[in-house]
């Protein structure tokens, strides 16, 4: 079960007084997320129906304070964010412990750059362990302003399974949907190793792409 302790709210307040913190969502100082923010990071989710049977769901919609607070981890590495963002996600996490949760590979780059990767951190902060079967096989163009036709040509042959599988269920997951082209693409490359993919899952999902 997630962790719902003050701690991270403690941390925040201190971190406030020595580093000037100010809130991610709408830069309120004092907090690194405020009470107010924090409330609209309550799930909503969006549901998604991608091409091959691929079902995906988003814990919220990626815009306002949602898409300020990942750009904040991501960019800025304000990782005491992930916390309250997994609190959204933790409810579309499988009840079953047997289901494998495989987040999509970060690319090299941005996992030098950032020395994270993030669907590995909000998985681990729901409770829960990230399994690992994919890895980047080749280099991808960054996403940002590629439509739907170039990001599905962009992702493909970019991952590869580390091992086959016997039929065990996964779910994948990612931290934001955009077209979707990254889901459809691990889910494709699990099945044809092996895997039983359940569905996918991701905190936030932006507005359809043409």
């Amino acid at each position: 079960m997630i962790r719902r302790e003050p701690g991270p709210r403690l941390l925040d307040e201190v971190l406030s007084v020595l580093l000037g913190a100010s809130c991610a969502g709408c830069d309120e100082p004092g907090r690194v997320l405020c009470d107010a923010c924090r409330e609209l990071l309550h799930p909503a989710p969006v549901r998604r129906a991608l091409t091959g049977g691929l079902s995906a769901t988003a814990a919220l919609p990626f815009d306002g304070v949602v898409a300020r607070c990942v750009r904040a981890v991501k960019e800025d590495g304000s990782t005491l964010l992930i916390p309250p963002l997994a609190a959204a996600l933790h409810p579309l996490m499988p009840s079953g412990a047997d289901v494998l949760l495989v987040p999509v590979p970060t690319s090299r780059a941005a996992f030098r750059r950032r020395g994270f990767r993030m669907p590995e951190l909000l998985v681990r902060a729901c409770g829960r362990k990230p399994t690992r079967l994919l890895v980047q096989a080749a280099r991808t163009e960054d996403q940002r302003g590629l439509g739907r036709a170039e990001r599905a040509r962009n992702v493909a042959g970019s991952m590869r399974v580390r091992a086959a599988g016997t039929g065990e269920e996964v779910i994948v997951v990612d931290d934001v949907i955009t077209t979707g082209a990254t889901l459809i693409e691990a889910s494709d490359v699990l099945r044809a190793a092996g895997f039983r993919v359940r569905g996918a899952i991701a905190l936030g999902a932006t507005p359809r792409l043409r």
